[in-house]
């Protein structure tokens, strides 16, 4: 945990209160909007926004919508989310989206009320440790202890949060705080002591990378989600295009390199694409950029990439050799690393025969499904989908079965266009997150792909999409299940359906009486009219329930600690 002194040049003071000085410090960080619900404790934190009509206050119907909102609306824009609540409970329920956050590296400032210090620590009415419940899942997190220091934890929080590895952050302030009077100084400039992310790769490493990269004969580029955090996407693919390497990426990394590109093998690990996991395990030479070799995608360390001399561009010194040993580490970020390698880099001198390997296993192992007459297939609603927009669209995705699909089938070009929760994977999170998206871009697209089980999970917040007049775009993947559990349970534990099967509202009709717009769709010749006609309506959310069938798997799947050896890829 880095010390947190601060050396600051500030601006003049200014008396005010508490409450208005962490209003006022979001103000000056270029805060556009918060994703919260108030409550008793951070009752002066909402009156002191009731003066400040430029920041935006969407008010959710359940603080989790509020985290997993400012995790969309911060990978779409890239710029820092911010959410806030209440104390005891209304802290507690923002936890699961500050750990989704924290898991995928994403800026996020949660912003808590707590009981007043004179009360803390002794079983006060809604009084909640919420800086030790949220420690191991937070970059870092304050209690203010004194109102004095609102404006600079304010500025260190954002400081923390958006460099680096980027990274949720929690400030916890004691609503006697937000009402004393305080001379107000906010830190214009500021300088953590112990805090020195490295952001200049190492010169020497860089150059023995572009050596190895001139002698192999098999290599791959293998990238996470840190190419997009880094906005390296460009550089990603002038590496690719000058040395004809073939790209594979990460959940997190979709949209980071076109998936219409000749070079790009699509996503890799448990339900990637065959052709990119064989290619991964038999290189000679993986280029892995902001990746940290996760076990959805190894699978079985010791089974992963034998042969394979690894360059390990990161910028958490923590991740690389955390699971699987790097023989060439470059700590730094992935855009000012990769702008040094193009100065050096040349292209491998036989790389044609591994080309004709990786063509050979696209043409065996495509991906695919068959559309019967009767009922949708899930990946048939994707693809349509896919085609309808043209990578037009931001993309955000709720977690299980669909999200794979998704992830398979629904094309990006653009990186911050396919927003998921790939960590934590947390139920609950593809609709907020396509909130949270809206207001970061409005003028595009959004488009919800979700489940069944997962939408339940925060549907109540249809309400504040209708408020808002957003115009999303929400699937539902309906296979009257949790899909998912229920695959795994018929491969791996014999068919014994064990508390899988859901009985569903009609989403259409519910949608409805939020005041959404509600298709229900059933059969294979509904789909494409019901997209059509959710592109033409603006005005408000479209919820097109998708009635698919129950019993599809999601193929290729590596089972949860085998190796590419072991991959299924469809049960036939």
């Amino acid at each position: 945990m880095p010390e947190v002194s601060v050396m600051a040049k500030s601006t003049p003071t200014t008396k005010m209160k508490g409450a208005q000085a962490l209003i006022e410090a979001l103000r000056r960080e270029g805060v556009e909007v918060v994703f919260g619900h108030p409550g008793g404790a951070s009752l002066p934190l909402y009156d002191a926004l009731y003066d400040v009509p430029e920041i935006l206050h969407v008010l959710v119907r359940h603080e989790q919508v509020a985290a997993h909102a400012a995790k969309g609306y911060a990978v779409a824009s890239g710029k820092v989310g911010v959410c806030m609540a209440t104390s005891g409970p209304g802290a507690t329920n923002l936890v699961t989206g500050i750990a989704d956050a924290y898991m995928d590296s994403t800026a996020v400032v949660a912003i808590t009320g707590q009981v007043p210090t004179a009360v803390i620590g002794r079983d006060a009415f809604q009084e909640a440790d919420v800086t030790g419940i949220t420690l191991p899942i937070t970059k870092h997190n304050f209690l203010i202890r004194r109102a004095e220091e609102i404006p600079e934890v304010i500025r260190k929080a954002f400081y923390l949060a958006r460099t680096g590895r980027p990274g949720p952050v929690l400030v916890d302030v004691p609503r006697d705080l937000q009402q004393v009077e305080m001379e107000f100084t906010f830190p214009e400039e500021i300088s953590i002591r112990g805090y020195r992310p490295v952001t200049e790769g190492n010169v020497n490493q860089i150059a023995n990378a572009a050596r190895a990269i001139a002698s192999s004969r098999k290599p791959i580029l293998y990238i996470g989600g840190g190419v997009i955090i880094s906005n390296a996407s460009p550089e990603v693919r002038e590496l690719a295009e000058r040395t004809r390497i073939p790209v594979t990426y990460t959940l997190m990394a979709k949209g980071a390199f076109p998936d219409d590109h000749p070079l790009c093998l699509g996503m890799l690990g448990m339900h990637g694409t065959a052709y990119a996991n064989y290619a991964i395990n038999t290189s000679d030479l993986i280029i892995a950029v902001g990746a940290r070799f996760d076990d959805r995608v190894t699978g079985r360390l010791k089974d992963f990439a034998p042969e394979a001399t690894i360059i390990h561009i990161d910028i958490d010194p923590a991740e690389i050799g955390k699971n699987k040993p790097a023989h060439i580490p470059i700590v730094g970020d992935a855009k000012r690393v990769l702008q040094v390698l193009l100065e050096m880099v040349q292209p491998p001198q036989d790389i044609e025969p591994w080309h004709k390997q990786i063509e050979e296993w696209r043409r065996k192992y495509p991906l695919r499904y068959r559309q019967s007459s009767d009922i949708p297939k899930p990946q048939f609603v994707i693809d349509l989908l896919s085609r309808a927009w043209g990578g037009r669209a931001v993309v955000t995705t709720d977690v299980g079965q669909h999200q794979m699909w998704a992830a398979q089938f629904f094309l990006c070009r653009e990186p911050r266009t396919f927003i998921t929760s790939g960590g934590l994977g947390a139920m609950g999170f593809g609709f907020p997150a396509a909130m949270g998206a809206w207001f970061a871009r409005p003028n595009k697209p959004v488009v919800a792909i979700l489940g069944d089980g997962g939408f339940q999970m925060t549907i109540q917040d249809l309400a504040t999409a209708v408020e808002w007049k957003m115009p999303l775009k929400l699937f539902i993947i309906n296979n009257g299940s949790l899909g998912m559990v229920r695959q795994w349970q018929e491969l791996f534990y014999h068919r014994r359906y064990s508390h899988v099967w859901l009985k569903n509202p009609d989403f259409a009709r519910v949608a409805a009486s939020f005041g959404a717009e509600g298709i229900s769709v059933r059969h294979p010749e509904e789909v494409e009219p019901a997209i059509f006609r959710a592109m033409e309506i603006e005005d408000r959310p479209v919820v097109v329930d998708c009635h698919v069938d129950p019993e599809e798997n999601c193929f290729p799947m590596i089972p949860s600690g085998q190796s590419v050896k072991e991959m299924i890829l469809d049960l036939d």
